[in-house]
């Protein structure tokens, strides 16, 4: 790819700004940041535009025609500093650019963004950044441009090495390009490049797709992810399935493909670190890592997700956000009010837990003793799970283990750990209103009292 002129200037000019604010911060010697967990938080951006929409696909994305990519540029710049304000963030600990294709967007709106971010917060200049990238629109200058612009990290959306079920999917890259962005994305980002790989297509096998994944293990990187597919409704491919013009996908065969997956994997040395995450040489994604330790993140960008305590809420209540779906929409409240935030809704102290359990246990650490009484210092793990005789029967199983190290899933229980939650969460919220039932003065009034609960 060759950048205009004045465009290549405008993104090598603003990476070049970041990275020497980056340096300087970095340079001076400055302290890391506040160590309060309130202070820290990963960004997440979307990027909500596609060259197409794939078949399985029912994420907020919208086709790529006559994007006003300066406005937007401009939009996700000025949110990110509200929210960045907004929050009391003072340390970035990580970026990921998502979508939608954040690939298709000029490398100078990621510069732009994290120049921003360097100037309202502290963002190390060793930060995880890292960019979605579909094999189509990622030539190999235009990978290099990003890395310029200050990306890290890449995660490549490769899906399949099989030409028909990449035509199943609706994507728009054959095996071959994937295989040559990937050797590209390597040369420009070595030890730093993740892959995604889908499992449980219609029609697909267990032979066939161990197969690619043996052929991929040739070829990838540190990090690999394993996602077996979700029959959306609304998808071309649901209505397909439901019409019969596809075989439904088998549900037992898709476990054992991605039971077989993990064993692969592991032999060829990838830990794997969270239930679809796999990685070796210490490849771990760092910013999704904040998702699974239930960190603080700001969702910036048309449909973005977030978790972080407002400043002003006493630095206590945590809020889940959710920013304007539609771009055109997105973008007319960011200019009027600094932010398109649509849905703010408090979390409560149980719904925190909940995240923090369902969350924290899809990592190969799971909960650790204190990273749980870093969000409930009253009511320890013991206290919930260790007198439930349903919970000793999964420890009796062998899919879950509660010790002094904390609670987490062994290697069978991972594999199945949506049905452990259908124990565990109950189990939480029992033991959670035994509590509030003990605490003073939060007892129900006796009928005699006027005024009671």
């Amino acid at each position: 790819m060759v950048l205009p002129r004045a465009l290549a200037r405008g993104w090598t000019a603003a990476a070049a700004r970041a990275a020497q604010r980056r340096r300087r911060v970095d340079g001076e010697g400055a302290s890391p940041g506040p160590e309060a967990a309130s202070a820290r938080a990963a960004l997440y951006v979307h990027w909500p535009y596609c060259e197409k929409r794939c078949s399985y696909c029912n994420f907020n994305k919208y086709i790529a025609r006559g994007v006003e990519e300066e406005v937007m540029s401009q939009c996700l710049v000025t949110e990110a500093q509200t929210l960045l304000r907004m929050s009391g963030v003072q340390r970035v600990e990580s970026v990921f650019f998502g979508g939608g294709t954040p690939s298709l967007a000029s490398p100078h709106t990621v510069a732009a963004i994290l120049e921003e971010v360097a100037r309202a917060a502290y963002l190390p200049a060793d930060s995880e950044v890292t960019l979605e990238a579909n094999p189509t629109s990622a030539a190999g200058s235009r990978l290099a441009a990003f890395g310029a612009a200050g990306v890290n990290r890449l995660s490549i959306g490769l899906q399949s090495l099989d030409d028909s079920e990449l035509r199943l999917l609706g994507r728009t890259h054959s095996a071959s390009d994937a295989l040559r962005t990937l050797a590209e994305a390597r040369r420009l980002f070595p030890g730093r490049v993740s892959i995604d790989l889908m499992l449980g297509l219609p029609a697909q096998q267990l032979g066939p797709w161990l197969g690619q994944l043996r052929e991929l293990l040739q070829h990838c990187d540190d990090h690999i992810s394993l996602y077996q597919l979700s029959l959306e409704r609304g998808t071309t491919l649901f209505t397909q399935v439901q019409q019969g013009t596809f075989p439904a996908p088998d549900p037992e065969l898709a476990a054992d493909m991605y039971q077989e997956g993990r064993a692969a994997l592991q032999e060829a040395g990838f830990r794997q670190y969270e239930v679809s995450n796999f990685a070796r040489n210490g490849a771990l994604s760092t910013h999704n890592w904040t998702y699974w330790q239930c960190g603080q993140y700001l969702g910036i960008g048309p449909g973005a997700h977030g978790r972080f305590v407002p400043q002003g809420a006493g630095g206590q209540a945590r809020e889940a956000r959710i920013q304007t779906l539609e771009p055109d929409n997105w973008m007319k409240e960011v200019m009027l009010f600094g932010h398109g935030t649509r849905k703010r809704t408090p979390l409560g102290q149980l719904e925190l837990l909940e995240e923090v359990l369902a969350m924290g246990l899809r990592t190969d650490v799971g909960i650790t003793h204190e990273h749980w009484q870093q969000f409930e210092p009253q009511l320890s793990l013991w206290a919930v799970f260790g007198a439930s005789e349903e919970v000793r029967a999964l420890l009796e199983q062998g899919l879950l283990l509660l010790d002094h190290s904390g609670l987490r899933c062994s290697w069978e229980g991972l594999a199945v750990l949506d049905s452990l939650l259908l124990t565990l969460l109950p189990q939480l919220q029992k033991a959670w209103q035994q509590r509030i039932s003990l605490l003073p003065g939060d007892r129900p009034a006796s009928p005699a009292r006027p005024g009671g609960l």
